[in-house]
């Protein structure tokens, strides 16, 4: 059930199944079998072709085979280096090929790498078993842990000695091998239908984009919006007419702006019944069947439910001190937004509207309440905000100023799709940090929302120095225009950098636990403490100039400022609204999830257990398009972004107390936060940073709620 991260087997060559590929041939000129000759190893995407995959993961997976029967079968009394330091080294052609591969089915997939991933998700999963199910080698994991206090070893090597320990047991080594054969089921369908539920996900994105026949029907959207859609219409075969395409939330920006009440009505149902139409992309089986493999789960390993089983390693720890935290949050919250959709129905009834507010009317006439309060339009501020001049002077520029690093384009490095770059990361003194790549306009194959992840993470130990990249999905502008952005899209960026981040600045040994190889409810700390120098004055002014040369003016600064808390009810709901569908669907028990028939009957009752079912105001995501949980890794783990927002608010509130945007402070931050990974105890490090634990107060004033 745990991720391995440099993925590791120790079982037969039966785990393999059959490949379509003639393997010995197709190896003989792969690309991933040797160490790449670019700086710093990075894929060279010229010569990497979709047949090359899957012959490259089966042939890491015999590579692996060996390595790791030669750890378990090891005679010789086990040791630090010639057991843990061995696992850490191994893997590195299967390590190699699957992060490309998790690259491309991410970021620009198509039908070919799908039915790869498709073949690939048991053997992987089944792989993953092989390595915590393992007698032999539990064995001798377990001699070193019950031996540690004696072997000599610095605190980084003895956090890796309990993270391995810990790992095992949680996997069910432990477990007598009938459990352990029925966990090993469960596991890979888990991963079988994951894989599923994401494809499922991404060809809903294409299959539900909105299309309509007359620009008419688009009244509101700026003329370069309208000719965007007219060009994604035709580049679909649908020339004539006008497609908007669908991201990842529940709510889509077009709401914001379209006049057409029918029109927003058929976006906002497109986008809300995606996963849920009874066609080939219906997720909703494979909810009910996720929720009760879970459940199985955690009952093999002797816990109660799947959310008590996971959050273990957690910093919250048991799915009660979740629950304690949203529950103080959410009504707070939920009054805030009621407060919220009385101000919008008045602008409503004002305005002549004569309709009751619904959920799709939410965006468009709460734009029109924050105008009308803080004369803040978002048109006037999106000149302001170019894509890549907000990368540029905006995020690097913050983090030059924090952190002391320097950003250099790169022409000379392969990129996988058009429009992707690539940078130097240089330190003050020059020496190399590592490479970033980003990727930032909507593709149709490429997943919806924004992510981070690694080609290559930083290692000591490999001798390796990291490349890091960030995928967005921001509607590119017509050829020969600046991509504008919304303020919402500029955090965006922000956000995913300060994962970027994250991973760049760590330095570490062991790469099972560094970079950004930390608990889910500490891992979104650095992203969302970055959000905090977008609208910091000396960065915003580096970056806020339209195309004449112009700086924000101060008074749309201030507006955007007040107006920072505007609409927070509403987006701390939806929010909260997700996290406890989250939560419920994983504090299910064998016997309750038993009793779940209907998905969204359950998610009704769910909410409403909750105190957050409004019709007005729907879950972030529904539970057929809840990528995060059942697809990506945060089952019971969606609440993260609320622990983490509490540890950012409070870290921010700890800068500015002293002094701000400073070097100094910014060098405390990279060497006791971002340069540490999963090598400390993070809780007792947060507060050796600030000197206190953390305060739920500068959350709530940060949303503009009072407890």
């Amino acid at each position: 059930m745990k991720k391995f991260n440099i993925l590791m087997v120790c079982a037969g060559l039966a785990l393999l199944g059959a490949c379509t590929c003639n393997t010995k041939q197709s190896l003989e000129n792969n690309p991933f079998m040797k160490e790449s000759k670019l700086p710093f190893g990075v894929p060279d995407f010229t010569q990497i072709e979709d047949a090359d995959f899957e012959p490259a993961m089966i042939e890491g997976i015999k590579e692996q085979l060996k390595e790791i029967d030669q750890i378990a079968n090891n005679s010789e009394e086990p040791t630090f280096e010639n057991t843990l330091v061995a696992l850490e080294k191994s893997g590195s052609l299967l390590h190699r090929v699957n992060n490309v591969f998790g690259l491309l089915t991410g970021a620009n997939t198509n039908d070919t790498l799908q039915a790869i991933e498709e073949r690939m998700a048991p053997k992987l999963s089944a792989l993953n078993d092989a390595i915590y199910l393992n007698d032999k080698l539990f064995k001798r994991v377990k001699f070193i842990f019950d031996n540690k206090e004696s072997l000599s070893l610095d605190a980084e090597a003895l956090k890796l000695v309990n993270y391995y320990y810990d790992n095992f047991v949680q996997s069910g080594a432990n477990l007598p091998a009938d459990k352990k054969e029925a966990l090993k089921k469960l596991n890979t369908e888990n991963a079988t239908l994951s894989t599923k539920f994401s494809q499922n996900l991404l060809a809903a994105f294409k299959d539900g984009a909105l299309v309509v026949d007359d620009a008419s029907e688009l009244a509101g959207l700026s003329q370069d919006q309208i000719q965007a859609a007219a060009d994604n219409a035709k580049a679909n075969g649908k020339e004539g007419k006008y497609m908007i395409n669908i991201f990842n939330t529940t709510q889509q920006p077009a709401l914001q702006y379209l006049t057409n009440r029918a029109t927003r009505k058929k976006l906002f149902e497109a986008s809300y019944n995606r996963n849920e139409l009874g066609d080939k992309n219906d997720n909703r089986s494979l909810v009910l069947r996720l929720a009760k493999i879970r459940a199985e789960q955690a009952k093999l390993l002797g816990f109660n439910n799947y959310a008590e089983w996971n959050l273990q390693d957690q910093m919250a720890k048991t799915p009660q001190n979740v629950e304690d935290l949203l529950s103080k949050l959410s009504g707070p919250a939920v009054e805030m937004a009621k407060k919220e959709a009385k101000d919008i129905q008045k602008m409503i009834d004002k305005t002549k509207g004569g309709f009751k507010l619904e959920a799709y009317d939410w965006n468009m006439y709460s734009s029109k309440v924050r105008k009308a309060k803080y004369d803040l339009d978002e048109n006037e501020i999106k000149p302001y905000f170019r894509l890549f001049n907000v990368l540029e002077n905006g995020v690097f520029y913050a983090a030059h100023e924090l952190y002391g690093l320097n950003f250099v384009r790169r022409t000379d490095l392969p990129v996988y799709a058009d429009g992707v770059r690539t940078y130097d990361v240089m330190n003050e003194d020059g020496s190399q940090v590592g490479l970033f790549y980003c990727d930032y306009y909507k593709r149709d194959n490429k997943s919806g929302g924004a992510w981070m992840s690694e080609l290559v993470p930083q290692s000591k130990l490999l001798n390796h120095k990291p490349v890091i990249y960030n995928v967005c999905n921001f509607e590119k502008a017509p050829d020969g225009q600046p991509t504008l952005l919304s303020y919402d899209d500029v955090e965006t960026m922000f956000h995913e950098f300060g994962h970027a981040l994250h991973g760049l600045l760590s330095n570490r040994t062991y790469p099972s636990i560094t970079s950004t190889n930390v608990p889910r409810d500490f891992v979104e700390f650095p992203s969302q403490f970055n959000e905090h120098w977008a609208l910091y004055p000396k960065v915003l002014k580096h970056y806020a100039v339209n195309e004449a040369g112009e700086t924000i003016p101060d008074e749309l600064i201030a507006k955007i400022k007040k107006s920072a808390t505007f609409n927070q009810g509403y987006m701390f709901t939806e929010l909260l609204a997700a996290a406890q569908l989250d939560m419920q669907w994983h504090m299910l028990s064998v016997d309750d999830a038993s009793k779940v028939n209907d998905v969204d009957v359950y998610e009704k009752e769910a909410l409403k257990k909750s105190g957050l079912l409004i019709d007005i105001v729907p879950p972030r995501y529904r539970s057929s398009y809840f990528s995060h949980i059942f697809a990506g890794g945060y089952a019971s783990g969606y609440y993260a972004y609320i622990w983490a927002e509490m540890l950012d608010d409070d870290a921010f509130e700890w800068f500015i107390e002293n002094g701000g945007l400073t070097r100094e402070n910014g060098q405390r931050y990279r060497d006791m936060i971002l340069s540490v990974g999963n090598t400390v105890d993070l809780a007792a490090q947060y507060r050796k940073f600030t000197g206190r634990d953390p305060k739920i107060e500068p959350l709530l004033k940060s949303r503009g709620i009072e407890k």
